[in-house]
């Protein structure tokens, strides 16, 4: 029996009484040299939260002492509530904690909670919620907090960025730290938290960085890179490593490939994109069949198991796009040149080949590695133009992307002669129809549209909000996914029936209370739903949000009532898509768990398939390290989406606040999402900010509440504000710290 096995068997004894590590060693008639490895056990099982300590050094098992373990999430109010871990017999509701019963918890630490026993009230009236007080901290999850030095007479502290984290943090005198230059009141820094064991003492640190000037935006982004441990530089050794790759693709590595240079190839990508991982080759066959090629960027022919390169991408787990810039997780050399399937250049690929019948079903499907040469890099708009736009002349006319960011031999499309223009349409509206028909055929088999509109910040030359964009999800966005789609699920269904340990992507099904919770919340909004759990119910009322007035904002609140997506070694399916083989194979140059799908489909080419193993050849992976594999590359995934939504608050922040400073300001049209007797929540429709009209800038008028509390009404002129109403506001306030945006009816 394992170490881990034996300790928990004592501590369920039913005559057990909380020991020691001394006792516990006597108790499993340990001997001397054996100590050691029960001291590294217990401090493992301590962080996961097996266990917990009481009476000072004792240990038990959190259910013993009525204590569960979870990640403590603080509201910017100063409440918080508790996320128990996974663990059989821990109920998993969230524990609600009062800002008083936190103890010396900080947002994200993994803390053990005593559960009152009584269920409370929930303030909406909804059913009612388990509380608790936080009575340890087991695990920190941060040492150092970012945040504004300020000072009141002689004393410095701390204010964090993060709202969350809703202490302030007093540090001594800047002059005396030893950072050059100085850190000055104002300036945006990085303090190392002291120890805190007591709540009614002073939270403490020690400052150890100068990011420069708070809302710079150097230091904004600094103070990201910081807070979510994003590295902007390689290491040494992986720099040497790169430097050894050659510039281009040589002869030697086109043996064995399939030569699709010849074939029309081509990538569609957003405007500002430099790394493009996909591209798509169209054939037709006899009979009307048509071959799709979907040809993914080769990295795994040069980014090699055990090396620096790949330790390094496989730590860093996927590149972080924020915005205006991109922590990449590999170096410039392969994500923006070597491994970019560029525009006139040869490229490695592993490609998943579609064959479809004159009907547009899918006949066959194989795989090889290709080498191919892509005819035009194209922008979404681009694309969606040579769908629906028959005057080629204003196709032509369309402006080039960023910096003319064409590929490194790309020519513009009003460069391209008409003949090569007609034929680039001919490809993209051939592989339309297929794609639509291959959409068409997901949602109603199931496949529920997740997609959302997205607002796109743009910054100027020195960094700052520039411009908001909407990103619409339309059918140049859709023929990409489909193709994409179609090959990870057939590259799923491979890896699954030939019983080779890979990754998968998977989507659990949704909590049948968490669907039940989202009903009730929809009631105010006037909607009324079957029963969720049934998938052509959620289907239904997905349509029916397209077009509700609040559905952006709804849609939102249903994405947060189902399971988030993971990476696991078992192949469990899809519950959004509804399939049952799904994984990530198309965006290797971005995402770690693509690369190793790719090597994946080698080890299957050279088993299966009869491809050459290269000398020295080994299949490095099973299951066991799959699935460590996946809950690490869940939490750089979960990392980098957390850094990249922060990026985005404080651009769209900064944006709102420049235009606090225009003469004429910005009239914006709104959607009321919340009505509150002290004002109204709203959402911009153009690029679906938040924020907040209080009724004190409403005029000398007093707004009364509804029964029903959908609306705002003035007693004087009976002006009425309804929820889903559309309205007029101009800015008013912004306060970045707290990171709201006031408006005011304009």
């Amino acid at each position: 029996m394992k170490l881990r096995e034996r300790i928990l068997s004592v501590l369920r004894r039913p005559d057990y009484s909380p020991l020691d590590q001394r006792g516990l060693a006597r108790a499993l008639q340990l001997e001397p040299r054996a100590k050691r490895s029960l001291a590294h056990e217990v401090r493992l099982m301590l962080s996961k939260g097996e266990l917990v300590t009481v009476k000072g050094d004792r240990l038990a098992l959190p259910k013993d002492e009525e204590l569960v373990v979870g990640r403590l999430q603080f509201r910017a109010g100063g409440s918080a509530f508790v996320i128990p871990d996974s663990a059989p017999g821990i109920r998993m509701e969230a524990i609600q904690v009062a800002p008083d019963d936190t103890g010396v918890g900080l947002h994200g630490d993994r803390v053990a909670v005593k559960v009152d026993t009584r269920l409370q009230r929930r303030r909406d009236g909804r059913g009612t919620e388990q509380t608790g007080r936080v009575v340890r901290v087991v695990e920190r999850t941060r040492d150092t907090v970012v945040g504004q030095l300020q000072r009141i007479r002689q004393t410095f502290y701390l204010t964090p960025d993060d709202p969350r984290f809703v202490h302030e943090v007093y540090v001594d005198d800047p002059a005396a730290c030893g950072i050059k230059p100085v850190p000055a009141v104002g300036d945006k820094i990085v303090v190392k938290l002291a120890e805190w064991t007591a709540r009614h003492q002073k939270l403490e640190g020690v400052i150890v960085e100068r990011l420069g000037k708070t809302f710079e935006p150097r230091a904004e982004l600094a103070g990201i890179y910081h807070k979510y441990g994003l590295d902007t530089s390689f290491p040494v050794e992986v720099e040497r490593e790169v430097a050894a790759l050659p510039d281009q693709v040589r002869p030697k590595e086109l043996l064995g490939r399939l030569d699709y240079r010849e074939v029309p190839t081509f990538t569609i990508d957003p405007d500002d994109a430099k790394d493009f991982d996909d591209a798509l080759s169209i054939e037709t066959l006899d009979a009307g069949e048509v071959r799709v090629g979907v040809h993914i960027a080769d990295v795994s022919a040069y980014v090699k198991p055990g090396t620096a390169l790949d330790r390094e991408a496989q730590r860093r787990g996927n590149s972080t796009y924020l915005v205006g810039t991109v922590v990449p997780m590999l170096p410039e050399k392969l994500s923006n040149g070597l491994c970019s399937l560029v525009e006139g250049q040869d490229r490695l690929c592993k490609a998943v080949f579609l064959v479809f019948d004159r009907k547009g079903r899918l006949r066959e499907t194989t795989f090889n590695n290709t080498v191919i040469r892509s005819r035009k890099r194209l922008t979404y708009r681009q694309a969606y133009a040579l769908l629906f736009e028959n005057n080629l002349e204003k196709v032509r006319a369309l402006p080039l992307p960023p910096k003319h960011q064409t590929g490194s031999t790309g020519r513009a499309l009003h460069a391209l002669s008409n003949l090569e223009l007609v034929d680039l349409q001919s490809w993209i509206r051939k592989l339309w129809v297929i794609a639509s028909k291959l959409r068409d055929d997901r949602m109603a088999h199931g496949s529920l549209d997740l997609d959302m509109p997205e607002t796109k910040v743009f910054v100027d030359e020195q960094g700052y909000a520039d411009r908001l964009e909407r990103i619409e999800h339309d059918e140049s966005h859709q023929l990409i996914e489909e193709f994409m789609l179609a090959a990870n699920e057939a590259v799923a269904r491979l890896t699954r029936t030939s019983q080779i340990p890979s990754l998968y992507r998977v989507h659990d099904e949704p909590d049948e209370d968490k669907l039940v919770e989202f009903r009730g919340y929809l009631v105010p909004f006037g909607i009324q739903t079957g029963d969720l759990t049934k998938r052509q119910e959620l289907m239904k009322l997905m349509e029916r949000l397209r077009t509700h007035p609040q559905g952006y904002t709804l849609r939102t609140q249903l994405l947060r009532s189902l399971k988030k997506a993971a990476y696991r070694s078992s192949p469990d399916g899809h519950y959004g898509l509804h399939k049952r083989d799904y994984t990530h194979f198309t965006s290797p140059i971005r995402r770690y768990s693509d690369l190793v799908v790719h090597r994946v489909l080698d080890y299957y080419l050279i088993k299966h398939a009869g491809h050459p193993a290269p000398a020295g050849y080994q299949f490095a992976y099973n299951a066991a390290k799959m699935e460590s594999m996946g809950e690490h590359l869940s939490l750089t995934e979960t990392n980098s989406q957390e850094a990249e939504r922060e990026s985005v608050k404080i651009k769209l922040l900064e944006y709102f606040e420049r235009e606090l400073k225009k003469k004429q300001k910005t009239r914006y049209e709104a959607v009321i999402t919340d009505v509150r007797q002290h004002g109204l929540f709203v959402e911009l429709t153009e690029s679906m900010a938040f924020g907040f009209v209080p009724t004190s800038s409403m005029g000398d008028d007093y707004f009364a509440l509804t029964n029903d509390g959908t609306s705002l009404v003035g007693r004087r002129s009976k002006k009425r504000y309804d929820l889903g109403g559309h309205i007029q506001v101009v800015v008013d306030k912004v306060d970045r710290f707290k990171r709201l945006i006031d408006f005011r009816l304009g």
